[in-house]
């Protein structure tokens, strides 16, 4: 029996008359996102239709399909809704949409020079610019990653090889404080590290990593005999957008010949920002730094970067040998490496450094900068409206876009304030208010906001404000009334 050959012809010609007929359509369902339900989740109802189209059968249209597509990813959060604030996920971009597109459709292969040459340049040339904006040498360079769990697990690798000795694991010591992002004691666990060789110290009333107390804790170490290796800082956690103060910690780790990594996978974005740039200054202060351009460059999944301050610890920790890559590694050189020499993968899309590229090529670095700062000015006009308002209070000051506050209602306990602050946050999300979530900081309840979108306005945003002060009144006058 014979193989019937596929026509590429028709195929293309398919799939042609498909982009231009969804042309009108996938923007618009995808970016202008204001009327849509911030936060929808596939009900127990929902379920059936969607393991139906999920399983594959006889063949569909182009078009059958795509209306499949529309309806699965009808259930999903809208990170492009204007008013979602509850995660750190950036709204995308059109033109990053774009320029994604556009690169999955070469489907370069982003690892040698061999493979592809072109978009190997605009990796190292763009990398090698974004550790300048935060202050690195000229010897800096590094690669674009999945994203900052990637990113965090390699720079312990590279952590690990110059200040580990082989056969010493057992003894070396992490430093994290509680506010680091949880994907770094991941990476530890999965290297082989066990609990009681991560030291989590607590953060101070600012919840930045105390550099005395950090020091306190390496003493100890040391005097145990035990092998201080990595301390972790960070540049916008999570919870509060707050930033380690860098120089200092980098003052400890260079006395006590320890590898600084900082978790920057959201703040560093900030380097860019047209006036904010110097809450980020002590970058520079950094041996590696983890940065996603998915979390506030305004770009698609996945988009991260691991940037070093030596390029050289990459190839010392990354480098590959491999019979079949023996005619790639015959052309590498400095002005277009091979990028399988510089990280853990050897399969990776040239993509993810492309569409930032193409981003910042069609905006412009000032255009990127005005929408960061954008960023900080709403959280901080959400900061100004919540301290006008009795009841509320400033969990933590807004910093880099974010900012955490809770309604202390009078006569409340604090078991009842966390029950009524979930409940404030769940009634945001269902009357389509507002995506603001919940965190805990010192085992309180706090609403969060990380307010990233450049289609919101400061006016909208004190809207937003007093619509949450009115649903926490009506939730606690209904309580009452009903006690």
């Amino acid at each position: 029996m014979s193989l019937t050959q596929p026509d590429l012809q028709a195929e293309l010609d398919q799939v042609c008359a498909s982009i231009t007929s969804i042309a009108a359509t996938l923007l618009p369902r995808t970016q202008d996102v204001a009327a849509d339900p911030i936060i929808k989740v596939a009900q127990p109802s929902d379920v059936p239709a969607l393991r139906q189209v999920a399983t594959p059968g006889a063949p569909h249209t182009v078009d059958e399909v795509v209306q499949e597509a529309f309806g699965v990813f009808d259930h999903r959060m809208r990170v492009n809704h204007p008013r979602f604030m509850g995660l750190i996920p950036s709204p995308t971009s059109p033109v990053a949409w774009l320029g994604d597109c556009i690169a999955a459709a070469f489907n370069g292969l982003g690892a040698s020079k061999l493979q592809a040459s072109g978009p190997v340049v605009v990796e190292k040339t763009l990398v090698e610019w974004l550790a300048s904006r935060i202050g690195f040498p000229a010897t800096a360079g590094g690669v674009c990653v999945s994203g900052g769990s990637m990113a965090n697990l390699m720079a312990i690798i590279v952590a690990r090889d110059r200040h580990v000795k082989p056969g010493d694991t057992r003894l070396a010591v992490a430093y994290l404080s509680d506010q680091t992002h949880y994907s770094v004691a991941k990476a530890l666990r999965f290297l082989g590290f066990t609990k009681d060789q991560i030291r989590r110290l607590p953060a101070d009333a600012d919840f930045k990593l105390d550099p005395v107390t950090l020091e306190e804790a390496i003493q100890a170490d040391r005097a145990a005999g035990l092998n201080p290796f990595l301390v972790v800082g960070t540049c916008g956690t999570t919870n509060t957008g707050a930033v380690d103060p860098l120089a200092r910690i980098s003052a400890i780790c260079d006395r006590e010949n320890i590898w600084l990594h900082v978790d920057g996978a959201y703040g560093a974005s900030a380097a860019l920002s047209t006036s904010r740039s110097s809450t980020v200054a002590e970058l520079k202060y950094a041996d590696s730094v983890s940065w996603d351009a998915h979390k506030w460059l305004f770009q698609t999944y996945s988009c991260g970067l691991f940037i070093v301050k030596d390029k050289a610890n990459l190839v010392k920790s990354f480098a590959n040998e491999g019979d079949y890559l023996r005619d790639g590694v015959a052309i590498e050189d400095e002005d277009i490496p091979n990028f399988w020499n510089y990280t853990m993968e050897l399969t990776r899309p040239a993509s993810r450094a492309m569409k930032l590229w193409f981003t910042l090529r069609v905006l412009g670095v000032e255009r990127i900068g005005d929408m960061l700062d954008h960023g900080f000015l709403l959280a901080e006009r959400a900061q100004e409206e919540l301290r006008k308002l009795p009841e509320w209070e400033i969990t933590s000051q807004a910093s880099m876009a974010v900012v955490t506050f809770r309604y202390a209602a009078a006569g409340k306990t604090e078991e009842q304030l966390d029950v009524l602050n979930t409940a404030i946050s769940k009634e945001l999300i269902s009357s389509n208010t507002a995506g603001i979530l919940t965190t805990k900081l010192r085992g309180k309840v706090a609403l969060r906001i990380c307010a990233l979108s450049p289609h919101l306005s400061l006016d909208e945003m004190s809207d937003i404000v007093c619509e949450a002060d009115a649903i926490a009144k009506r939730l606690v006058s209904g309580e009452e009334s009903t006690g």
